[in-house]
């Protein structure tokens, strides 16, 4: 083959070559071009925020939020009664355990309840605004022009007289509706309250996650216990336990002050309810602040003590009999009153402890039985009624150490005697003491003497900012679920032409046809002049009027004039 045919067929494959390249390049870029265009941060933030703020998820998380406050009530709470979770821990260790990984001993300050919590505010708040926006455009909107053809309406009537524009206009406003007037017609609109009370509820809604919130981060809650004639001042330091708000420093607690002059409990004298509590009442002496007069306060159950919004409960009672220990010296080593706390409720036979860490030559610790009306039952003895009618002691004395300088924390509440010998020869009912008797300790380890019964009571004291405005956001929810349930929207035409008078309804509300029905009625007999009739020609709706009121079309409402059953063009 000569040279020029060898170029030549050089040059055809080269062409070949690279006519397949760009037809290979041509291809792939069709097939990118092809290729689904994947979201994007904005595209997956938009579609996230849409999600989370649509009606599904709000309702979702409600029903949540709602879900999650089950456990609250059903297991004990730490922030309410730190006992009984103890108890709880006491009685079923390992179920205990695995439930307090998932926080149901704290619901309400746990991490996936503030997470519901959260979401559900956000979601509201998405769904609440934006409808807001739209419902303040359609209360300046003008009611719609009237349909052509208006007896194809599902209400609809038509009859000769000689009702002028001006007269129908007037008796649709005498029944409050929205007015406006046309060439040859007339259109009126009633029921803009019903979504107005939609959105109240939902905003109510919103404020009252905002106040509880709000609540939790400026509040404080605190539990203390008050024996007669001993006082409290509100300070962080006087408190038995003290559960304070994100926000809360010992600056914000109200400086007030008070003293338990006396306690009184009534109870059932006589009669199958005997021994049923009738009333408790606490006086107090309180100073709302340091340089404050005194005053008398009567502290009741469901009567709280309020100091400028600090509001103290009296939530408990029981007794706290008083004791004179005398150690092995001779020297008094106690004297006071001890706590006791209610084994069984109906009688009030209590459990007290008494710690004498400062008795020599060795320390003491006595387990004691509290009976308010002593009686005995056999080799036993029993109370038989709550009240102190005659009270007694039973003494169960220890010596030895007490455990007090190991360093571990002790229940005032509660004795170990694991370092601790009896002193004497121990029985299960030993003889009580009544007041004012005294009790030798074998050994010459001292005596203990039962000097008279006083009592105590506990309180809650409690600070809620947020307390009135969610009281008021209730309020406000009642009553735009009232709005938003008995008012129903609906819409009134009617034209005149040639001695014809045409009047067409419709209801732009689910299930208020009946009742529509039956006003629709009134009108068209009050328009054509019928003689009224029991209560005609008056408005039996009972809906606030209508000028200056609120509404909202939803988005997939008709807000045109398009009546069901007719075409756009005969409108």
């Amino acid at each position: 083959m000569s040279a020029p045919d060898d170029l030549a067929s050089a040059v055809r494959e080269e062409s070949a070559t690279q006519e397949q390249a760009e037809q290979e390049q041509a291809g792939q870029q069709a097939q990118e071009r092809t290729k689904p265009v994947g979201l994007g941060v904005v595209g997956w933030a938009r579609w996230t925020w849409r999600t989370l703020t649509s009606m599904r998820t709000a309702l979702i998380l409600l029903f949540l939020f709602a879900l999650g406050s089950v456990p609250g009530s059903i297991y004990p709470q730490r922030s309410v009664d730190p006992g009984r979770v103890a108890q709880y821990f006491k009685d079923n260790p390992t179920q205990a355990k695995w439930l307090d990984r998932f926080w149901l001993f704290d619901v309400f300050s746990s991490p996936w309840f503030a997470a519901i919590y959260l979401l559900l505010f956000i979601s509201l708040a998405g769904c609440v605004f934006p409808r807001a926006l739209a419902h303040l455009k359609e209360i300046r909107r003008r009611p719609p022009a009237a349909p052509r053809n208006l007896l194809r309406l599902p209400h609809s009537e038509a009859f000769e007289g000689g009702l002028t524009l001006e007269q129908a206009a007037a008796e649709l406003r005498r029944r409050r509706f929205r007015v406006v007037t046309g060439d040859g017609w007339v259109s009126a609109e009633k029921g803009y309250l019903r979504e107005t009370g939609n959105l109240l509820f939902h905003v109510a809604l919103l404020v009252l996650l905002f106040a509880v919130g709000a609540g939790g981060l400026f509040g404080y809650r605190g539990n203390v216990l008050v024996v007669e004639g001993d006082g409290f001042s509100n300070a962080v330091a006087a408190y038995d336990r003290f559960m304070p708000g994100s926000r809360v420093t010992a600056e914000s607690l109200e400086p007030f002050s008070f003293t338990l002059k006396d306690f009184q409990a009534s109870y059932v004298a006589t009669g199958e309810k005997q021994g049923q509590p009738l009333d408790y009442l606490a006086k107090l002496t309180v100073q709302d602040s340091p340089t404050a007069a005194p005053r008398e306060v009567d502290l009741k159950v469901n009567d709280p003590l309020d100091v400028n919004g600090t509001l103290t409960y009296l939530i408990g009672h029981g007794y706290a009999p008083t004791f004179r220990v005398t150690d092995g010296k001779g020297q008094v080593a106690y004297d006071g009153p001890v706590p006791c706390l209610a084994d069984d409720q109906a009688t009030y036979t209590s459990e007290c402890v008494i710690k004498v860490p400062d008795a020599q030559p060795t320390q003491l610790g006595f387990l004691a039985r509290f009976l308010p009306t002593t009686v005995p039952n056999g080799d036993a003895w029993v109370s038989v009624f709550p009240g102190a009618a005659n009270p007694t002691v039973q003494v169960f004395p220890f010596a030895g150490d007490l455990g007090l300088k190991s360093g571990q924390p002790q229940s005032v509440y509660q004795l170990d005697t694991t370092s601790l010998k009896p002193l004497g020869k121990m029985s299960a009912q030993p003889t009580p003491l009544n007041v004012g008797e005294t009790k030798e300790l074998a050994d010459g380890a001292g005596k203990i003497e039962f000097t008279g019964v006083k009592e105590w009571i506990s309180l809650q004291i409690t600070y809620d900012p947020g307390r009135e405005p969610a009281l008021l956001a209730a309020a406000a929810a009642v009553i735009g679920l009232v709005l938003s349930l008995t008012i129903r929207r609906r819409r009134v035409w009617a034209r005149v032409k040639d001695g014809t008078v045409t009047v067409g309804g419709l209801t732009r509300t689910e299930g208020g046809g009946a009742a529509f029905a039956e006003e629709f009625a009134e009108i068209v007999a009050a328009l054509r002049g019928d003689p009224p009739t029991g209560d005609q020609g008056g408005d039996k709706s009972g809906e606030p009027d209508e000028p200056g009121s609120a509404g909202h079309v939803a988005p997939d409402a008709p807000t045109g004039n398009t009546a069901p059953g007719a075409r756009p063009d005969e409108e």
